[in-house]
């Protein structure tokens, strides 16, 4: 009888053990994954960001934050969500590739300069993040960050790249790269005293080539995606001749070749013309600004594939501050006053040269969020309104390095959606109204739900 018990005991006590084991195992077991997020977005019309022509009716079908279809024909599977925008117009989402997310300027010129020295960098990270925000629901999902202090920059990316901070996607340049006493020269026109190497205030500022050599590698260990540069003078800086180059063939030459064996695109500040030349030849991906380029620096661009980034909307700016008839210090208003006379005779002819263009609008010089009023000034100077659509999406996700994943609304791409009233190819002022701002299928934005 004691055996018969013993045995028994010893069947319970296993099948207790095994019920807890796999009972344990169940508990660890992850949960099942939830399917993926289905949503069809529909409108009237639809620019895919790279044709010559509207779609209608139109609809995107998103599985998981990508494209799955997109056309007059989509079939939206059961359970999907539908979201109708009605007589409205669906893009890809913008891309402003020329912006300045973590500053702004005011229209008090000596308050900014005083601000700039006494906000703290986490006051500064704070203000960055309205202006993420503020670009994001203007319809920027992603923009090219071409200079910022103290690393925030790479803070705001990664920031909203982990979804703590709501703002578009970006490529960052982290501190730009230019000469003693040129325009990225940040100590330039203060007293000499003021500023030391060891605040890091002059780590960007390079000499020689292989001075230059070593600002890129530095700017790579930040984790700058693009390398910027100084190569002529600018509009704002308060010592320098504003069509002046800055920095000699050699220096250029080793930034590029030391930017791109390390996989980074690059881009020059360049309003002078010989300075842009000697980016060009040095094989720069793009030339910012570009006001007093020359036909034989245009003709050079043509050939090369270089991309002009024009930033109509910097000069806009100033010219609105010098309208009101605000303080700008004397030989900055002289500067700028030169830059807008010559931006329309310029671009005017890029576009009568087939240079590349992509859209870029110095965002900072002016307030962050009216990014759009570039597509309108491009379409004021002579560019048709689909190739100033193309210029704010493909064209710039080329120049960017993204168009395996962003710039049109195609099967496989991210599902970077917005939509604007009406028709932007008739009225390409209709961008500066989105309505509707959806990121890798999240939406941010949908006044006409509300």
């Amino acid at each position: 009888m004691n055996k018969f018990f013993a045995a028994a005991a010893l069947i319970l006590s296993t099948a207790l053990a095994l019920s807890f084991v796999a009972t344990r195992s169940r508990a660890q077991s992850p949960p099942a994954a939830a399917p993926p997020r289905t949503v069809v977005v529909k409108a009237a019309r639809m620019f895919d960001g790279k044709s010559e022509r509207l779609v209608s009716p139109a609809a995107v079908l998103i599985v998981g934050g990508r494209i799955q279809s997109v056309g007059s024909n989509v079939t939206v599977p059961a359970g999907a969500e539908v979201i109708d925008l009605g007589d409205a117009t669906i893009l890809p989402g913008f891309i402003d590739a020329h912006t300045h997310i973590t500053e702004e300027a005011s229209d008090d010129w000596k308050q900014d300069e005083l601000d700039n020295l006494k906000k703290t960098v986490a006051e500064k990270a704070l203000d960055a993040t309205v202006f993420a925000r503020r670009t994001l629901l203007a319809g920027f999902t992603t923009v090219r960050n071409v200079g910022a202090d103290d690393l925030i920059d790479i803070g705001l990316r990664n920031a909203i790249n982990d979804g703590t901070v709501v703002g578009p996607r970006m490529l960052t340049a982290t501190r730009t790269i230019g000469a003693t006493g040129g325009h990225c020269d940040p100590t330039a026109g203060y007293r000499p005293d003021l500023f030391n190497r060891e605040n890091g205030m002059m780590d960007d500022v390079a000499d020689s080539p292989d001075a230059i050599r070593a600002a890129v590698r530095l700017n790579v260990k930040r984790g700058a995606d693009v390398i910027k540069v100084c190569a002529t003078g600018g509009v704002l800086s308060l010592t320098d001749d504003v069509s002046a180059p800055q920095l000699t063939q050699a220096e250029l030459d080793a930034l590029v070749d030391e930017a791109h064996a390390l996989k980074r695109k690059t881009a020059a500040h360049a309003h002078g013309a010989e300075g842009a030349k000697r980016a060009i030849r040095a094989g720069i991906d793009s030339i910012e600004h570009g006001t007093f380029l020359d036909d034989e620096g245009l003709e050079m661009m043509r050939q090369r594939g270089t991309y002009l980034v024009p930033t109509l909307m910097a000069s806009e700016g100033l010219k609105e501050k010098l309208d009101k008839g605000l303080y700008l210090p004397p030989l900055v208003e002289q500067k700028a006053r030169a830059a807008i006379a010559a931006r329309d005779v310029m671009f005017r002819k890029a576009l009568a040269k087939h240079v590349k263009i992509g859209l870029g609008t110095d965002a900072a010089v002016y307030p962050h969020g009216r990014n759009a009023g570039e597509f309108r000034l491009m379409v004021s100077l002579g560019m048709p309104a689909v190739d100033a659509l193309k210029a704010g999406t493909s064209v710039d996700a080329d120049l960017l390095g993204v168009s395996d994943r962003l710039g049109s609304l195609e099967a496989g791409k991210l599902a970077d959606v917005v939509a604007v009233p009406g028709n932007p190819v008739q009225d390409i002022r209709q961008t500066e109204h989105v309505f509707f701002v959806m990121k890798e299928g999240v939406v941010y934005k949908n006044e006409r739900q509300r």
